[in-house]
């Protein structure tokens, strides 16, 4: 029986959930700044409560971003750290795409409008929406990007959201941290802030039974602004 173990550190939220006998167990605290001191302490204590060790886990499930540059960066290394560790298979998954599952499992909205506030007047952006598709046995939920996640202004946030027939929730930090979003006002607002773990192992159990994973060597973060934190770092301006 697959057992999966997933954790997210990419926004203030910290949190890590299990996939274990077929059921699912979570633990989500706000923990900004202290992400580093939190998330292995987490990790311990959600596989004791199970009675397993890390190297009975299947696969290793991250939240990859984007979301703060820090906590981005802690999560894919955490997760590099216990893969590389106890040789695991690693899946990593949108940050944006947790909130719409959040918001699938909280609502039963297949069509989501997903915002992080990326500071700088800027948001983290994707508009998803989700199918039923059938692999072998399995089926399970596959969103779809109507508009491909991207770090944008507000501005262009509202020019790019796509108001499409039927039911759409919004989700994330960003709807909140700018007025300029308030004109998207053909989609229903959420109490979805953040991401959470979570909603993260429905998403990566596909990617397991397709072995569609990669190992610890490969992880990459995903910031989206790429060329404003590496010009911030040492040498690099």
């Amino acid at each position: 029986m697959t057992t999966l173990l997933a954790l997210d550190t990419s926004t203030e939220a910290c949190s890590v959930a299990l996939f274990h006998k077929g059921k699912i167990t979570h633990l989500d605290e706000l923990a900004q700044r202290t992400h580093t001191k939190r998330i292995l302490p987490m990790v311990d204590e959600i596989l004791s409560q199970s009675g397993i060790a890390l190297n009975q886990v299947d696969a290793l499930v991250f939240g990859r971003g984007p979301g703060s540059f820090t906590g981005v960066r802690v999560g894919a290394g955490i997760a590099q750290g216990l893969a590389l560790g106890a040789d695991l298979p690693v899946i990593p998954i949108s940050n944006l795409t947790i909130m719409a599952q959040q918001a699938y499992e909280q609502y039963g909205s297949t069509q989501v409008l997903c915002a992080i506030d990326a500071r700088m007047n800027e948001v983290y952006f994707s508009q998803l929406k989700a199918e039923k598709v059938r692999w072998d046995s399995h089926q399970f939920l596959q969103w779809n990007e109507v508009v491909a996640e991207q770090v944008c202004s507000p501005q262009q946030a509202l020019a790019l959201a796509q108001a499409e027939q039927g039911e759409w929730y919004k989700v994330g930090s960003g709807w909140a941290a700018y007025e300029t979003l308030t004109e998207i006002n053909w989609a229903k607002d959420s109490d979805i802030i953040l991401p959470s773990a979570k909603a993260m192992l429905p998403l990566a159990l596909p990617y397991y039974w397709q072995k569609q994973w990669i190992s610890a060597v490969e992880i990459e973060p995903v910031y989206l602004r790429n060329e404003v934190t590496w010009k911030k770092l040492p040498g690099r301006e």
